[in-house]
């Protein structure tokens, strides 16, 4: 039998009585619960064990009604079934668990699934050898059914233990006790409903459902029963002169023994040998002898015994018609068993043939569901075929609809150029077509406030620079000296090219006003390259890893504008003061008013193709010497311009003869002495080749001097080693940790040392404090002594965090 116990409660203290109490779970089993609270709380430290049986699960249910066998089912489905079933049974006992828990009382669910109730619960009983058990008797519970006739309660009761005692309560009140051994006999005493509680009024007690044989085996009134089956001969001859009927006898002895039980037989046999041992003990041998010995016997005894004689056969024959009528009472009670069981057989024979019907239909139905299934297996196949076909045409379709997509997409992209080259075509023509935000006069008042001085971040011969707020934006405002300058050709020249373009190195024109000469600017917060490279008002210098990505910068902007459609643009005007820093250092290429616009296609020039200039321009030191000899321009130009800001990028130095100061230095091997101290430790094979680079842009003769693209490449990578040099000065830069702190300095230590406060200080700040006190500068209580201990460890470790702190350069790849 298999068993499976749930418990729901730990295990708990170990208490002096274990009660346990078989319930069903339904509506009457709170009276039960009910009794043996009241029962056994009051009497002292108990715990319960509330035992649950339920059949055992040997199929598992479809939606179609049927019953597919365990074994037949998957693992998984019916452990899930099992624990469904578990957990439903568990949810019947728990509201009653939680009852006993809610008086405190400990309360233990045990869970079992088994066929045979009462064996179960009697092997649970002797498994944790429990001394009391509580069922129920009402005809609503569980033990109300009938095991082979008799009351499933009372098989409980026959198969519990015997050193268990069982009460059987019935709506609320005990109605029968069997008592343990130690404390009765093995026979349940039955109770009175209306006293409950009164232990005077128990008596035996009896089922009276219980096997009809088991009335006259155990009868009072046949006390010394005769086992011998010899005596059932005297019936025969013995009681057909008493008047026993013949035709009842002979249909009494032809009863089938196979359908008439072993204790039946045996009690008819014990009472009729019963008679037979009555005829014998009765005092009168003429119902045992021959009418020859009754002859002789009465010419002996005489005339009085005679008399004597007659009346005790009298008082023989009147008690064996009384036993005869019994026997025939008792016939007719066997042949109504016989009959019973012949009901019974034709019942079993009737439900085994509808089981066997139920049997087939439930094959055929098996039968019918494989064809579905196999039906629906082959659908299945279809359908995938189908769904894969439709995947198909759905990947050709969509890879159609891609291609017409970008074909559409290309046609887009030609109808928008066929539009910007209508839309120059009116430009040619003499259209007004403005490629900026104008502002009118008085918005440049309003937002510099009337030209205010303390606005006015520079200043120069072509105007002033105004820093301020527009449109709730902080821009730069550019306000030309005069009106006259509105029709400056180079204030028309930087409106124009400075509209047309967009570059991330490039200053961003966000607006002007055209008839006041006045351009606006996004504003740049770290001002020019030139005003930061010479420190100017002691600002920050410039790392030397973000000079080599200025450089770079720089040469892109460069190389943007030389390849501009529909006309290449050469800037001209190229130096640090044009080159402007945000407030990430990134650089922007200012100030196009020089910048000429070349009337060529760019496919069809070269970096040697010359453009001539009647009025050469620019800034000395960095105009191209052929331009400003012989008027005539090119693209290297802007070439040799480049050139001069990376060397000043290097060394900060001002542009005059700075070329000759850095030949003479690689020459001589003094590189390292001539580049600027404060971008850090420069990396002397990357800054020797960026030197070399600068020269070669800033030779003399333009044919001389490197591509841009070349110098682009170079520099690009140039900017990869300094990016990588940036992150890893990034990842050093961390904030000293609090232990570094002088508490009188608020600030890294140079020479530790302990007080006798015991605190940490800087020495020369410990020592003019002592000078001019007695207490101690953190905790203000006065110092025992002025001896101090130098720190050794946190020297070394500050030591050690400073000399990261001072890495700036090196090959970081």
């Amino acid at each position: 039998m298999e068993q499976k116990d749930v418990v729901e409660n730990g295990k708990g203290s170990p208490c002096s009585r274990v009660i346990a109490v078989a319930l069903n779970g339904g509506a009457k089993s709170k009276y039960i619960v009910r009794w043996a609270m009241e029962k056994f709380i009051p009497e002292g430290k108990v715990s319960f064990k509330l035992i649950h049986v339920f059949p055992k699960i040997t199929g598992v249910p479809t939606p179609m009604g049927n019953l597919i066998p365990v074994p037949q089912v998957r693992d998984d489905v019916a452990a899930a079934y099992k624990k469904e079933i578990e957990w439903q049974r568990t949810e019947m006992i728990v509201p009653f668990q939680k009852t006993l828990i809610q008086k405190k009382v400990q309360a233990e669910l045990v869970l079992i699934e088994a066929d045979d109730v009462a064996n179960a619960i009697s092997t649970k009983i002797a498994q944790y050898g429990i001394k009391e058990l509580v069922i129920g008797a009402s005809s609503n519970s569980l033990f109300a059914r009938r095991v082979r006739g008799q009351l499933l309660s009372t098989v409980i009761s026959d198969c519990t233990p015997k050193f268990c005692t069982v009460y059987v309560v019935s709506k609320g009140k005990l109605e029968a006790l069997r008592p343990s051994n130690g404390e009765a006999n093995d026979h349940i005493v039955e109770y009175d409903s209306t006293a409950t509680n009164s232990t005077n009024s128990s008596s035996r007690y009896t089922n009276s459902t219980l096997d009809p044989g088991s009335a006259y085996s155990e009868s009072p009134s046949s006390p010394g029963l005769v086992k011998d089956p010899d005596s059932l001969s005297c019936v025969q001859y013995g009681y057909n002169d008493s008047g026993m009927d013949t035709a009842e006898l002979a249909s009494f002895q032809s009863i089938n023994p196979i359908n008439v039980d072993d204790s039946t037989q045996h009690t008819v046999g014990t009472l009729i040998s019963d008679k037979c041992s009555f005829k014998t003990t009765a005092g009168d041998t003429e119902w045992i002898t021959d009418q020859s010995s009754t002859d002789v016997a009465r010419s002996d005894s005489g005339q009085a015994s005679t008399s004597k004689s007659e009346l005790a056969s009298t008082d023989a024959e009147g008690n064996i018609n009384v036993e005869l009528e019994k026997l025939r009472i008792e016939l007719r009670h066997i042949r109504g068993m016989y009959a019973i069981a012949q009901n019974e057989t034709m019942d079993a024979t009737r439900r085994l043939g509808d089981l066997s019907k139920l049997r087939n239909e439930e094959a055929l139905k098996l039968k019918q569901i494989s064809e579905k299934e196999q039906k629906a297996k082959e659908l299945a196949k279809l359908e995938k075929e189908n769904f894969e076909s439709a995947k198909r045409e759905a990947d050709y379709a969509r890879e159609c609809a891609h291609r017409e997509v970008m074909q559409r997409r290309e046609a887009e992209q030609k109808a928008a150029r066929d539009a910007k080259e209508r839309e120059k075509l009116k430009n040619v023509l003499g259209e007004t077509v403005y490629h900026y935000q104008k502002f009118t006069w008085e918005d440049i008042v309003s937002a510099t406030c009337s030209l205010s001085e303390e606005l006015k971040i520079g200043e120069g011969s072509y105007g002033a620079v105004y820093k301020c707020k527009l449109h709730y934006s902080t821009v730069a405002i550019k306000v030309l000296h005069s009106k006259e300058g509105a029709n400056n050709k180079q204030f028309h020249q930087e409106l124009e090219i400075l509209s047309r373009i967009r570059h991330p190195h490039v200053l961003l024109l966000l607006g002007a006003c055209p008839e006041q000469g006045c351009l606006v600017y996004e504003y740049m917060e770290n001002g020019s390259l030139e005003d930061r490279l010479m420190r100017k008002n002691n600002t920050p210098p410039i790392p030397w890893y973000e000079r080599f990505r200025i450089a770079w910068e720089v040469a892109s902007a460069i190389a943007f504008l030389h390849n501009t459609k529909p006309k290449p643009i050469i800037h001209r005007d190229l130096k640090p003061a044009n080159i402007l820093l945000d407030h990430n250092l990134v650089s922007k290429i200012g100030d196009a008013g020089l910048c000429t616009m070349l009337n060529l296609e760019p496919s069809s020039i070269s970096n040697l193709t010359l453009y001539k200039d009647t009025s050469p321009v620019g800034t000395l030191c960095y105009i191209d010497p052929e331009y400003q000899r012989t008027g005539l321009i090119s693209m290297k130009a802007d070439v040799y311009a480049l050139g001069m800001v990376i060397l000043q990028l290097l060394t900060a130095k001002p542009a005059v003869g700075i070329t000759n100061v850095v030949e003479d230095a690689i020459k001589g091997g003094r590189l390292t002495q001539i580049l600027d101290k404060y971008a850090g430790r420069w990396p002397l094979r990357e800054t020797a080749e960026m030197a070399l680079l600068g020269l070669q842009c800033a030779e003399l003769r333009r044919k001389d001097r490197p591509d841009l693209q070349i110098v682009l490449s170079t520099l690009e990578r140039m900017k990869d080693i300094a990016n990588k040099a940036r992150d890893y000065v990034a990842r050093i830069q961390v904030a000293p940790p609090n232990h570094f702190i002088c508490p009188i300095l608020n600030d890294v230590m140079d020479d530790p040392c302990v007080a006798s406060d015991g605190y940490t200080y800087d020495r020369k700040a410990i020592e003019m404090w002592l000078k001019d006190n007695d207490t101690s500068p953190t905790t203000n209580f006065p110092l025992q002594n002025k001896y101090l201990i130098p720190n050794h460890t946190l020297s070394y470790a500050i030591s050690e965090w400073k000399s990261k702190r001072r890495v700036r350069n090196g090959n970081y790849s």
